[in-house]
Parts: structure tokens; sequence; C-alpha cells
């Protein structure tokens, strides 16, 4: 079977915007659904005796693909879930700074600048130049936006609204030597590059499995240094919080206080494992290579099209891959919203638009399912109505 036809997505579609929600092979998708059969037939043995076993032996799965200790990370249910429980647990000051980036995804900004307001810290959106071209530079950019008030560094692994792949191991070794918390937000990472949270060196990471890893929507992690674990809190407070009240882990760990949450389903995390396994049994190196070409063609077919130049050199002088699977182009001064719209119900292509500070990018992804076919109709829709929407 082709591996397009192991998808649950509508034929009528032109899909190409795996990077917001994911899609789910069919093969992993049953397994998940078997997980919630096996749920509702014995609830409790499942949740009160079974579930942390299960849970233990799927996070050692997730550990060993991404280069990680199991006791070192938890599931959650999306990457912001777990963002929120790092920036809230945070002991921010009066006059803290947060370092990030003014490439950062939209809700973990308004968490960030939330946290801070409570308190009078503030949250610094770094610029970064684009286009890119050395990831060095990059990181220099970043890093002139350390001051002696930096308490956190805040960044994307891979951007959500351009798709860049930010140089975080350089800016986590850097903030490690200055005393500042390397927090990473690597929602789009997992499954579509290699991980290697060791070699990464985040104080924390997040990421999500339902993107990229092709897991069921509500599977994501949280990693955290075992350094950092005593003051990380967790998203309610429930019978792991407290030393000995929870038969589930008697101790108080980062581990006790965020896997037992009480009752929830554990479908998704523990549909992982199948998720890993499918991408194994596909050679998925050899599909993210494939795709990454489909993406750079698909880019240079826009920058034809709209005459406008490329965020980013791919790769770069030093062989830096600023994109993997994703892409973003910029098009030019147009409705972005209604262009969006337009696309979808004139004809049926699911694209998302973002904006930069100079206008509005054209994010597209592509996935195994993907193919020539797709980026044609994208190119086509586009010919069409760009002339009649460029302002």
């Amino acid at each position: 079977m082709p591996l397009r036809d192991q998808f649950l997505l509508d034929p009528d579609v032109v899909f190409l915007n795996h990077g917001s929600f994911g899609a789910c092979p069919a093969p992993v998708f049953d397994e998940y659904q078997r997980w919630q059969r096996e749920l509702e037939r014995q609830p409790v043995a499942f949740l009160g005796r079974r579930s942390d076993g299960l849970l233990d032996a799927a996070r050692e799965r997730l550990a060993a693909y991404l280069g990680a200790d199991a006791d070192d990370l938890v599931f959650v249910p999306n990457a912001t879930s777990g963002l929120n429980v790092v920036a809230r647990s945070l002991p921010l000051a009066a006059d803290d700074e947060v370092l990030s980036t003014d490439l950062e995804y939209g809700a973990l900004d308004q968490t960030w600048q939330h946290v801070c307001a409570r308190v009078g810290a503030r949250y610094v959106r770094q610029p970064v130049p684009l286009p890119v071209d050395a990831p060095a530079a990059v990181a220099d950019a970043i890093w002139a936006g350390v001051t002696p008030r930096t308490k956190v560094l805040f960044l994307s692994h891979i951007t959500s609204g351009t798709a860049l792949t930010l140089p975080v191991a350089e800016l986590c070794r850097r903030a490690r030597e200055a005393g500042i918390l390397s927090v990473v937000d690597g929602a789009h990472a997992p499954g579509q590059i290699p991980l290697d949270l060791a070699a990464i060196g985040a104080d924390v990471y997040a990421g999500n499995c339902h993107k990229w890893l092709c897991a069921p929507k509500g599977s994501a992690f949280l990693h955290v240094r075992p350094d950092q674990q005593a003051w990380m809190e967790s998203m309610i407070v429930s019978w792991g919080w407290i030393e000995g009240s929870s038969n589930h882990r008697p101790d108080r760990t980062f581990l006790s206080r965020n896997q037992w949450q009480g009752t929830r389903d554990l479908a998704a995390f523990l549909a992982v494992p199948a998720a890993i396994d499918f991408q194994a049994a596909h050679d998925w190196p050899s599909v993210r290579r494939a795709c990454h070409l489909l993406a750079a063609e698909t880019r240079a077919r826009l920058e034809d099209l709209t005459g406008l130049p490329p965020i980013s050199c791919e790769p770069s002088a030093d062989g830096w891959p600023w994109f993997a699977q994703m892409v973003a182009s910029p098009l030019p001064p147009l409705d972005a919203p209604a262009l969006k719209r337009r696309l979808y119900d004139e004809y049926r292509i699911e694209v998302p638009l973002t904006r930069w500070s100079s206008g509005p990018l054209i994010r597209v992804s592509v996935q195994v399912y993907n193919t020539r076919d797709d980026a044609d109709a994208l190119i086509s829709a586009l010919a069409r109505l760009l002339p009649e929407m460029t302002t």
C-alpha cells in the first residue's frame, strides 16, 4: 500500500498544512483507538493499577528516540501546555528579563508576556534580521539581547511562522556558560529533523509528537534537565504533588508531579511508540530527504511566481539547513486571510498564511503523502489569485 493511502486525510483536499496539527497514519490511529477501548474495558484496573507501567514503557521508547533519559521527560497534551508549566513555575522577579526572538509562536509570546507582567519582569523580543544566512550570525543577533538582567533564554527550535531552524545548541551552550536558563520550544522538531536532546543541551525542551512524528492529537512531551526539576511544578496539583499521598508515585518528583494528573485519556501518549515504529518501518530518513527536496522545489517556484527573495539561504554558506519539510515564502502585499479563504473555498487547498514584519508569508508543509501534483495545484491557484488580490 502506498504511504499516501495510509493516511486518513480527505482525498479531495490538497493538504499542505501538516505543520499545524499533523496527520496520523491509519495503523497508528488504530493503535490509539485500541488503547481507548482497553481503558473502557476495565477503567479502574487501567488507570488505577496499570497506567504507570504503561506510561513508563511509552516514555522509555520516546526517550530513546529523543536521546534523553526517560525520567527526565513527561507526557503533556501539547508543547504549549508544557511550556506554560515552565513559565508559570519560574521564580521571576521585578526587572528580570526573558530574552526571546521576534520569530516566536504567538501563543507563547502571550504566555511569557502574561507571566512577566504579573511580577514586573520584561519579555524581550530580540529582532532576527531576514534573510538569514550564517547560523553564527543569527546566534550573535539573538545573543546581543542578553543583559545582566537576563534570566531566561526562550526560543524555537523550528519557528512556526517562518519555518526556520535556529541554532539552538549553540545558544543553549552560551546560556549555560552565562548562568541563563535555556527553554526551547520544539513543537515542530520531533519527526521532522533528527533529535538528540542531550547534544542540544537545553535546560527545558518541549516538543509535539502529534505533528511531524505523526502520533495522535494530544501527545507531546516536556523534558527538563535533572538540575532544574526541583522548582518545576505541574499542570495541576493532584495526588502526585504531595509526598506519600499517591499509590502511583510515592516519591514527590518531577515525574510524580506530572505523570498522574487524575482521570484522563492516556491513549494518545501510549500510541507514541506506534508512531515511532511506523516511521522506522518506512525508512523515514529517506522520506525526510524526499520531502525536503519537494519543499525546496516548491519554494523556488513560489519565488519565480512572486519575484520576491527568500527569507533564508538554502543551505547557508557553511551548510546549515535553514528548513526541512516546512518552508515559508514571502508574498506581495495583500489581504492574507482573504487569500487563505479563497485557496480553500475555491481550490480546496489547505495551507496557512503567516506574517512577518515585512509582510505576509505562505508556509508550505510537505509530508510523505504530498506529491508534486499538490505543489502544482498551489502554484496554479496562486498564479490566478495573486494578480487580482495584490494591493
